[in-house]
């Protein structure tokens, strides 16, 4: 290394502490990082790097795989954001990989903070973006500050980043929060605040998503002192009906693994509360809100006093010390239609057997996106492969390296020729002959009826019983019970491109429920994310949604003729075109008409 880069480990020094429990301190942990971005990825901090920004496609990926916890910490991240906002920060909040998938930031600075790598899609691992705040905090599992020349690329050193990890019930990795300076005061100690904020921040959406994840079960939250208990508290751990740990806080992870010598790693699920706490689950009642917090002393078992609030369970109880049997990425593809649950149970039952798997659906209705939350539902950072049967490529002969021991997503086989049929089954028969630790899983997406073109003669019977010993079907947008649920999560995909909160109106709403959707999901997804970026307020009415593609072509009413059908009367303009008065008010502004 150069001068330059011992510069940079002293400042890391000075503010890292040795790592509890880990067996290698701290700084060992970032000279080996800086050691790794030199010699293995083959950087040079010598030279400036540009930002790493994800194509659209695979921050699709990353957003989808990620959205119950941007769901369940975007309201959060909000309030953080006004609280930081006029200091010129960028908030952002990536996934375990280190990609951002939810971006806080001004406008104005919008081109100067993607060159920076402060945007959405941006990918701060340590392998692409060497020494940062959001890889370095993937690598420690620690809240970090790393502050101008920290960084290890050029690009980044005008930047101070700070960093905390948040993590999922059972103890794992699961998302970064990062507060960032475009260009911040030279003193490192300038960014304490921002450390307390982000910090505080990934404790909430641990609690918060802990709470979400367990409404069924007892909820035991505890702090060192009882002033914030009810509304703010430090750590909690959810338990079954034998109380039995089923979830945690990081926070809790951390006061009861003291008591298992520093084991972390989700060490406490599983074990009873009375393996940590003088309590069992019959003394939780006695822990509710009836009670004055200064009275709910509890104790652990080396001794420590800690005050306890216990949250009952909200709904029927699971049987001990089960999972939801659709929880995951499963459970991000619906919101409550019966068809759709269905649908998610046995997906959920044939993911771990690795049982070949066929998804039928009218195009658009979300089967690829099926395929992949099948794929992430089970451990491992194993391949996904898509091979597009509509562009087979001449030689496939790559292609069972590439899906080994992952999945193999075989895309409209319904559009193969009679030749490529052919060529597919061999590579299948070829699959078929790999150890079963090497072969991959196969799951085909088709729009067309297979069964329908079998009997035809159209489509391989082999092939076709070789893709297909189950079909799971998904059901056409149109016979859809959830549509409002999609609609929500939709305004939560896209809200990147507007950072304050939308809503949808009524109106709005009911214009879309009448449409036909030949397109499905695919389409929706079109309609908001234009309705979003057209929206001038925070409310979407009907005239910021784009016109259904297929549908005929009526001429449209100008407001200028409505109001003068209407006398000028703005509500009764606003019923007969079925909006808020606020839109024709705002309308007519624009159009340069004045209403009376």
């Amino acid at each position: 290394m150069n001068v330059r880069n011992m510069s940079n480990l002293s400042h890391l020094r000075e503010i890292d502490q040795v790592l509890s429990g880990r067996g290698m301190g701290r700084d060992a942990l970032v000279e080996q990082s800086w050691r790794r971005c030199v010699e293995e990825y083959g950087m040079d901090p010598a030279k400036p790097s540009p930002a790493h920004i994800v194509t659209e496609a695979r921050l699709r990926e990353h957003r989808e795989q990620s959205e119950r916890l941007i769901s369940i910490a975007r309201s959060g991240l909000e309030m953080l954001f006004r609280q930081i906002a006029g200091q010129k920060y960028v908030l952002l909040l990536a996934d375990a990989k280190g990609v951002t998938v939810d971006y806080f930031g001004d406008p104005k600075f919008e081109d100067e903070l993607r060159q920076a790598g402060l945007s959405l899609g941006s990918d701060w691992s340590e392998e692409l973006a060497g020494t940062c705040g959001v890889g370095s905090c993937i690598i420690t599992r620690e809240a970090i500050t790393i502050h101008q020349s920290d960084h290890f690329d050029l690009t980044h050193t005008p930047l101070s980043c700070t960093a905390a990890p948040i993590f999922d019930t059972d103890g794992n990795l699961s998302a970064v929060l990062d507060i960032s300076l475009l260009r911040s005061p030279q003193p490192k100690i300038s960014q304490s605040l921002a450390l307390n904020l982000v910090k505080a921040s990934a404790r909430r959406v641990e609690m918060a998503n802990l709470m979400a994840m367990n409404r069924g079960d007892w909820v035991l939250r505890f702090s060192t002192s009882p002033e914030f208990l009810d509304v703010d508290p430090e750590a909690a751990v959810a338990l079954d009906g034998a109380g039995r740990i089923i979830g945690m806080t990081h926070g809790a992870e951390r006061v009861l693994t003291r008591q298992l010598g520093g084991r972390m790693g989700g060490a406490a699920i599983g074990q009873r509360i009375d393996s940590f706490f003088d309590l069992s689950i019959d003394n939780l009642p006695d822990l509710m809100r009836g009670r004055p917090t200064e009275d709910r002393l509890i104790q652990l078992r080396d001794g420590q006093g800690m005050f306890g609030h216990a949250i009952a369970p909200q709904t029927e109880r699971r049987p001990l010390y089960a999972r939801p049997e659709t929880s995951g990425p499963l459970q991000n593809i619906g919101g409550g239609d019966p068809a759709i649950r269905r649908l998610q149970a046995d997906a959920a039952r044939l993911a771990p057997t690795g049982i070949a798997l066929l998804l039928a659906g009218e195009t658009g209705t979300g089967k690829e996106r099926l395929a992949r939350a099948i794929h992430t539902s089970q451990p491992g950072g194993r391949p996904f492969v898509t091979l597009p049967c509509a562009a087979l490529p001449p030689d496939l002969s790559g292609v069972t390296g590439a899906a080994e021991a992952g999945t193999l997503f075989i895309d409209g086989p319904g559009d193969l020729s009679a030749a490529d049929q052919g060529r597919l089954l061999q590579l299948i028969a070829g699959l078929d002959a790999l150890p079963a630790r090497h072969r991959p899983r196969l799951i085909t997406a088709t729009a067309a009826d297979l069964p329908a073109m079998v009997r035809s003669g159209a489509f391989r019977a082999d092939l076709f019983f070789m893709l297909a010993p189950v079909t799971l079907t998904l059901p056409p947008l149109r016979l859809r019970q959830d549509f409002d649920w999609l609609v929500d999560r939709l305004l939560r995909q896209f809200g990147h491109l507007r950072p304050q909160s939308l809503r949808i109106s009524p109106a709005a709403r009911a214009e879309l429920k009448s449409r036909d959707w030949p397109g499905n999901l695919r389409e929706l997804a079109n309609v908001m994310e234009v309705a979003i970026a057209l929206a001038e307020g925070a409310v979407i009415d009907v005239p910021d949604l784009p016109p259904a593609p297929l549908a005929p072509v009526k001429p449209a009413e100008s407001l200028s003729s409505v109001l003068a059908a209407c006398g000028g009367n703005m509500a009764l303009a606003a019923r007969r075109m079925g909006v808020n008065r606020s839109t024709i008010l705002r309308r007519a502004r624009r159009e340069g008409l004045s209403p009376d």
